[in-house]
């Protein structure tokens, strides 16, 4: 080897060792969910949001987000995120209620309402009890988010409580699966992101589901009716972005302020376009062809009514505290 190849060799070697080592002082996140990436879906974003943020602080620090469930089935997430095995995720936190059934008050029926009480929610009594049943599992919220959503079916509109009979429907949740139980209806338990399939081979009749799912989903190519949240919007879910104790804690202070002020950032973002999602829905479903209804006033009490007897009630006597968890929602204005 003559002296000229001898130097560009080495110098070769340098410069890879020092892209080496400069990669080895990134530290990288890995973020999973369930919903479409790249399509505007509003939880997708969310992550995203955080991914950039941290990024452009410069702290060393690197999110990759994982959509689709192309890391972690939906279900698997919280048992990953809670351990340490996952970093990050954006995720439906009714999900989990089978290991920690208090989650199901994040789905009530009728418990939230409207967005600016959801943001009430936020600072309560209420919501700190359910974040010390993530924190003490080993998560850590980073952005809350909560979302409304609405009713399809192959069917018909679903209006009154007897409009639903005999229907099979998804539901993502215990709670609303029990009223809807209580009104005639039959129960298939799947993710938001099986629902397509489930009402394109006839598992399914019809879905509860997010008005962000709705449209990522593309729901109104099997749904015959959609009824919209309106005034009365009975379905209220909690999906914040969360984040494993474990890895928060491992992270320089730099860091973790980063990941912090990123959340804030994130929350903020889903504040200014969350309210914008029932519209864009309605406006989906409307050029698809698809019926659009919303229930009445009438119809709104008649499900509570039936969710106080069913869900509320199983609730309240079931889960320990529950029905002091469910008092202090109540008691936010």
């Amino acid at each position: 080897m003559n002296l000229t190849k001898a130097l560009k060799l080495s110098a070769a070697v340098l410069i890879t060792g020092m892209l080496a080592s400069g990669a080895s002082a990134q530290t990288i996140l890995k973020a999973s969910h369930q919903f479409p990436g790249g399509k505007g879906d509003i939880r997708d974003e969310m992550v995203q949001v955080i991914a950039r943020e941290v990024a452009a602080a410069d702290v060393g620090l690197e999110i990759q987000v994982y959509p689709g469930s192309s890391l972690y089935k939906p279900n698997d997430q919280w048992n990953a995120v809670t351990r340490g095995i996952l970093d990050m995720t954006s995720f439906p936190l009714d999900y989990a209620s089978g290991r920690h059934p208090e989650f199901s008050a994040t789905l009530m029926p009728g418990l939230v309402g409207n967005f600016d009480r959801a943001k009430r929610l936020n600072e309560s009594e209420f919501m700190t009890d359910i974040k010390k049943v993530i924190e003490d599992a080993g998560a850590m919220v980073i952005a809350d988010a909560w979302l409304s959503g609405a009713f399809a079916s192959k069917k018909g509109c679903i209006t009154s409580p007897d409009t639903i009979k005999g229907q099979v429907i998804r539901a993502a949740g215990p709670a609303f699966e029990e009223m809807l139980v209580a009104a005639g209806a039959s129960i298939s338990s799947m993710p938001s992101s099986e629902i397509y399939t489930g009402m394109q081979t006839g598992v399914l009749d019809a879905a509860n589901t997010s008005s962000a799912s709705f449209v990522s989903y593309r729901l109104f190519e099997h749904a015959k009716c959609l009824t919209a949240p309106g005034e009365n919007a009975l379905w209220f879910m909690y999906e914040p972005v969360l984040m494993s104790k474990k890895v928060f804690d491992r992270l320089t202070p730099e860091q973790q302020k980063a990941i912090l002020a990123a959340g804030e950032k994130s929350e903020e973002f889903f504040d200014a376009e969350v309210r914008k999602g029932d519209q864009i829905m309605i406006d989906a479903y409307k050029k698809a062809g698809v019926e659009i209804v919303e229930m009445s006033k009438a119809d709104y009490d008649a499900w509570l009514e039936l969710a106080k007897q069913s869900s509320y009630k199983n609730f309240a006597e079931k889960v320990p505290g529950g029905d002091k968890l469910i008092e202090k929602a109540l008691a936010v204005q």
